[in-house]
C-alpha cells in the first residue's frame, strides 16, 4: 500500500469523484431526458434523484466514518453485511457496470469526434473506423495506467478542471437564450410519452447514469489520507453534480422544444448551444466532451480494475485470487487486462449489432441497481442494530433502501434480465473461488436459492433474446 505521504488528500479524492460522474453523461443529457418526458416529468425526476442520490450519498458518507474498518467499498459493505455471495455479486455488477459504461464512453466520444467534417467516418461512434480507433485508445490508456495509479490520479485532477471550463459556458449561455415559452412547450409531455409515472421512469436509469461514480470515493479509501477525506470528497462531489446536471437538462428545454430536444444526435449538448450561438458553440462542446470523457474513462478504468481486485485479494476472495495481484506499480494488472479485452469485445459487438450510446448506458445503470440496493440495505441493518436509535440515521438509510428498490422497478423488465444474464455468467468465477479456498460451493441454503433465481432470470433472458423479445 502507499505510504501516508502518497496517500490522496480532498483535492485529489474529490476530483476523482467528479471526474468519475462528470463523464459522457452530462453532453447527452438533454436529449436522454426529453426523449421519454416533458420538462414537468423531469423537475419531479430530479426531485426524487435529489433526495434519493442525497440519501444514498449520505449512506456511503455515513459508513465511511464509521466503518473505517472496512476499506474495500461497494464490495466490502456488502461483503460484510451479507457474506461471500451477495458480496460476490455487488463486485461483479458493479465491476461489469463500470467496463460496460467504458464503452459508452468510447463510442460517444468518436460519435463526438465524427461531428467534425474531416472526421465524419466516425459517424455516430459505431463505424468500423470508431471501433479500431476505439480500441486503439483504450490499450493506450492501459499502458498509461499500468505506470502507476498515483500519477494517473493526478492527471485527472488537472483534466477535472480543464473539463468544467465548457460546461459552465453552456450553462451561462443558455441561461442568456432561455425562453419561458419554449419551456412550456408540451410541458406536461405529449400522449406518446404515457401518463406523468410513466414519464418519470423513463428518465430514471438516466439519472442513475449521469450519477454512477458517486460512491468511488469509497473504492479508493485505502489509497486516501483518512476516512475525514472519504466522506467530504463524496458530499462535495454530490453537490456540485447535482446543480450541474440540472442546469444542463432543464434550461436546454428553454432553448430547444422538447419534441426536437428529443429528436436531436448525441452529444445533444453541442446541438443545443449551436442553436443559441451558432455553430463555434457546438465545436466548443464538442472538444470539451472529448476532454471529458477522456478524464471519465482513465478514472473509470482504474475503479474497474480496483473493484475486482479487492474481491479477490485476501483469504476471503470471492473472485479468483489470480485478479488480487498488483504490479511493481502497485497496478491491479490481471485485473485490467481482463477489463479491458472484455471493453473491446464489447466495441466489436456494437459495432456489429449497432446498439448504440443510449442502450450501452443503460445497461451499465441497470447493473449498478443490486450493488447500490446492497449496500443501502447494509447501513439500513446497521442502523436497527445501532444502540444509540438515530431518527436521522433510520430515516436515510430506509429512504435509500426504498429508492434503491424503486429505481430496479423504474428500470423495468427488460434491463433486469439483461442483469441477471449477466450476474450469471459470473458463477463460474464465484465457484472457482470457493474451489481455492476448499470451500463447499454454497454455504446455506439461502445461496442455493439465490443462484437458482439468478439461473432462472438469465433463462429467460435468453429465451426472451432468441424470440425477439429482449435486444442489446
Amino acid at each position: 500500500m502507499p505510504k501516508n505521504e502518497n496517500k490522496l488528500g480532498l483535492v485529489a479524492m474529490t476530483a476523482l469523484v467528479t471526474g468519475a460522474i462528470v463523464g459522457s453523461g452530462i453532453f447527452s443529457l438533454p436529449q436522454n431526458m426529453a426523449e421519454g418526458a416533458g420538462a414537468g416529468a423531469i423537475i419531479i425526476a430530479w426531485v426524487i434523484t435529489f433526495f434519493g442520490m442525497f440519501c444514498l450519498t449520505k449512506i456511503f458518507q455515513w459508513l465511511s466514518l464509521n466503518r473505517p474498518d472496512i476499506k474495500d467499498g461497494i464490495y466490502g459493505y456488502v461483503h460484510s453485511g451479507f457474506g461471500d455471495f451477495l458480496g460476490f455479486n455487488a463486485a461483479w455488477g458493479y465491476w461489469i457496470s463500470v467496463w460496460v459504461g467504458s464503452v459508452g464512453y468510447l463510442v460517444v466520444m468518436f460519435s463526438a469526434v465524427g461531428s467534425f467534417q474531416h472526421f465524419s467516418f466516425f459517424g455516430n461512434g459505431s463505424t468500423l473506423s470508431a471501433m479500431i480507433c476505439g480500441i486503439i485508445t483504450l490499450w493506450t490508456l492501459h499502458f498509461f495506467i499500468l505506470q502507476g495509479v498515483r500519477s494517473a490520479t493526478m492527471l485527472n485532477v488537472i483534466i477535472t478542471a480543464a473539463k468544467m471550463i465548457p460546461l459552465i459556458l453552456f450553462i451561462f449561455i443558455v441561461i442568456l437564450a432561455f425562453k419561458i415559452d419554449t419551456f412550456k412547450i408540451n410541458f406536461w409531455g405529449t400522449p406518446d410519452l404515457g401518463s406523468i409515472t410513466d414519464q418519470v421512469k423513463n428518465t430514471m436509469l438516466y439519472t442513475v447514469w449521469v450519477f454512477l461514480g458517486i460512491e468511488c470515493a469509497t473504492v479508493y479509501a485505502s489509497r486516501a489520507k483518512s476516512m475525514q477525506v472519504v466522506s467530504q470528497a463524496t458530499l462535495l462531489g454530490f453537490v456540485f453534480t447535482f446543480i450541474l446536471l440540472c442546469c444542463v437538462s432543464l434550461l436546454s428545454l428553454g432553448v430547444v422544444p422538447q419534441a426536437e430536444l428529443a429528436a436531436m444526435r448525441n452529444p445533444s449538448m453541442a446541438q443545443v448551444i449551436s442553436v443559441a450561438v451558432g455553430p463555434w458553440g457546438g465545436v466548443l462542446i464538442n472538444i470539451g466532451l472529448i476532454i471529458s470523457i477522456a478524464g471519465a474513462l482513465l478514472a473509470w478504468t482504474m475503479i474497474a480494475s480496483e473493484m475486482l481486485y479487492l474481491a479477490a485479494k485476501g483469504k476471503k476472495n470471492t473472485v479468483p485470487s489470480f485478479f488480487g495481484k498488483l504490479n511493481s506499480k502497485q497496478v491491479p494488472a490481471h485485473s485490467m487486462w481482463l477489463s479491458n479485452s472484455l471493453i473491446s469485445m464489447f466495441l466489436i459487438i456494437n459495432y456489429l449489432n449497432d446498439a448504440g450510446y443510449n442502450i450501452l448506458i443503460q445497461l451499465a445503470s441497470s447493473m449498478a441497481l443490486i450493488p447500490y440496493l446492497l449496500c443501502a440495505s447494509f447501513a439500513f441493518k446497521l442502523a436497527l442494530k445501532s444502540k444509540k436509535r438515530s431518527f436521522g440515521l433510520l430515516a436515510f438509510t430506509s429512504l435509500g433502501t426504498i429508492y434503491g428498490l424503486w429505481l430496479i422497478y423504474a428500470g423495468g423488465l427488460h434491463y433486469l434480465l439483461l442483469s441477471l444474464l449477466l450476474y450469471c455468467c459470473g458463477l463460474p468465477f464465484f465457484f472457482y473461488s470457493r474451489k481455492e479456498r476448499d470451500m463447499p460451493y454454497f454455504s446455506n441454503s439461502k445461496e442455493k436459492i439465490m443462484v437458482a433465481l439468478v439461473i432462472f432470470g438469465a433463462g429467460c433472458a435468453v429465451y426472451q433474446l432468441n424470440m425477439g423479445g429482449l435486444a442489446l
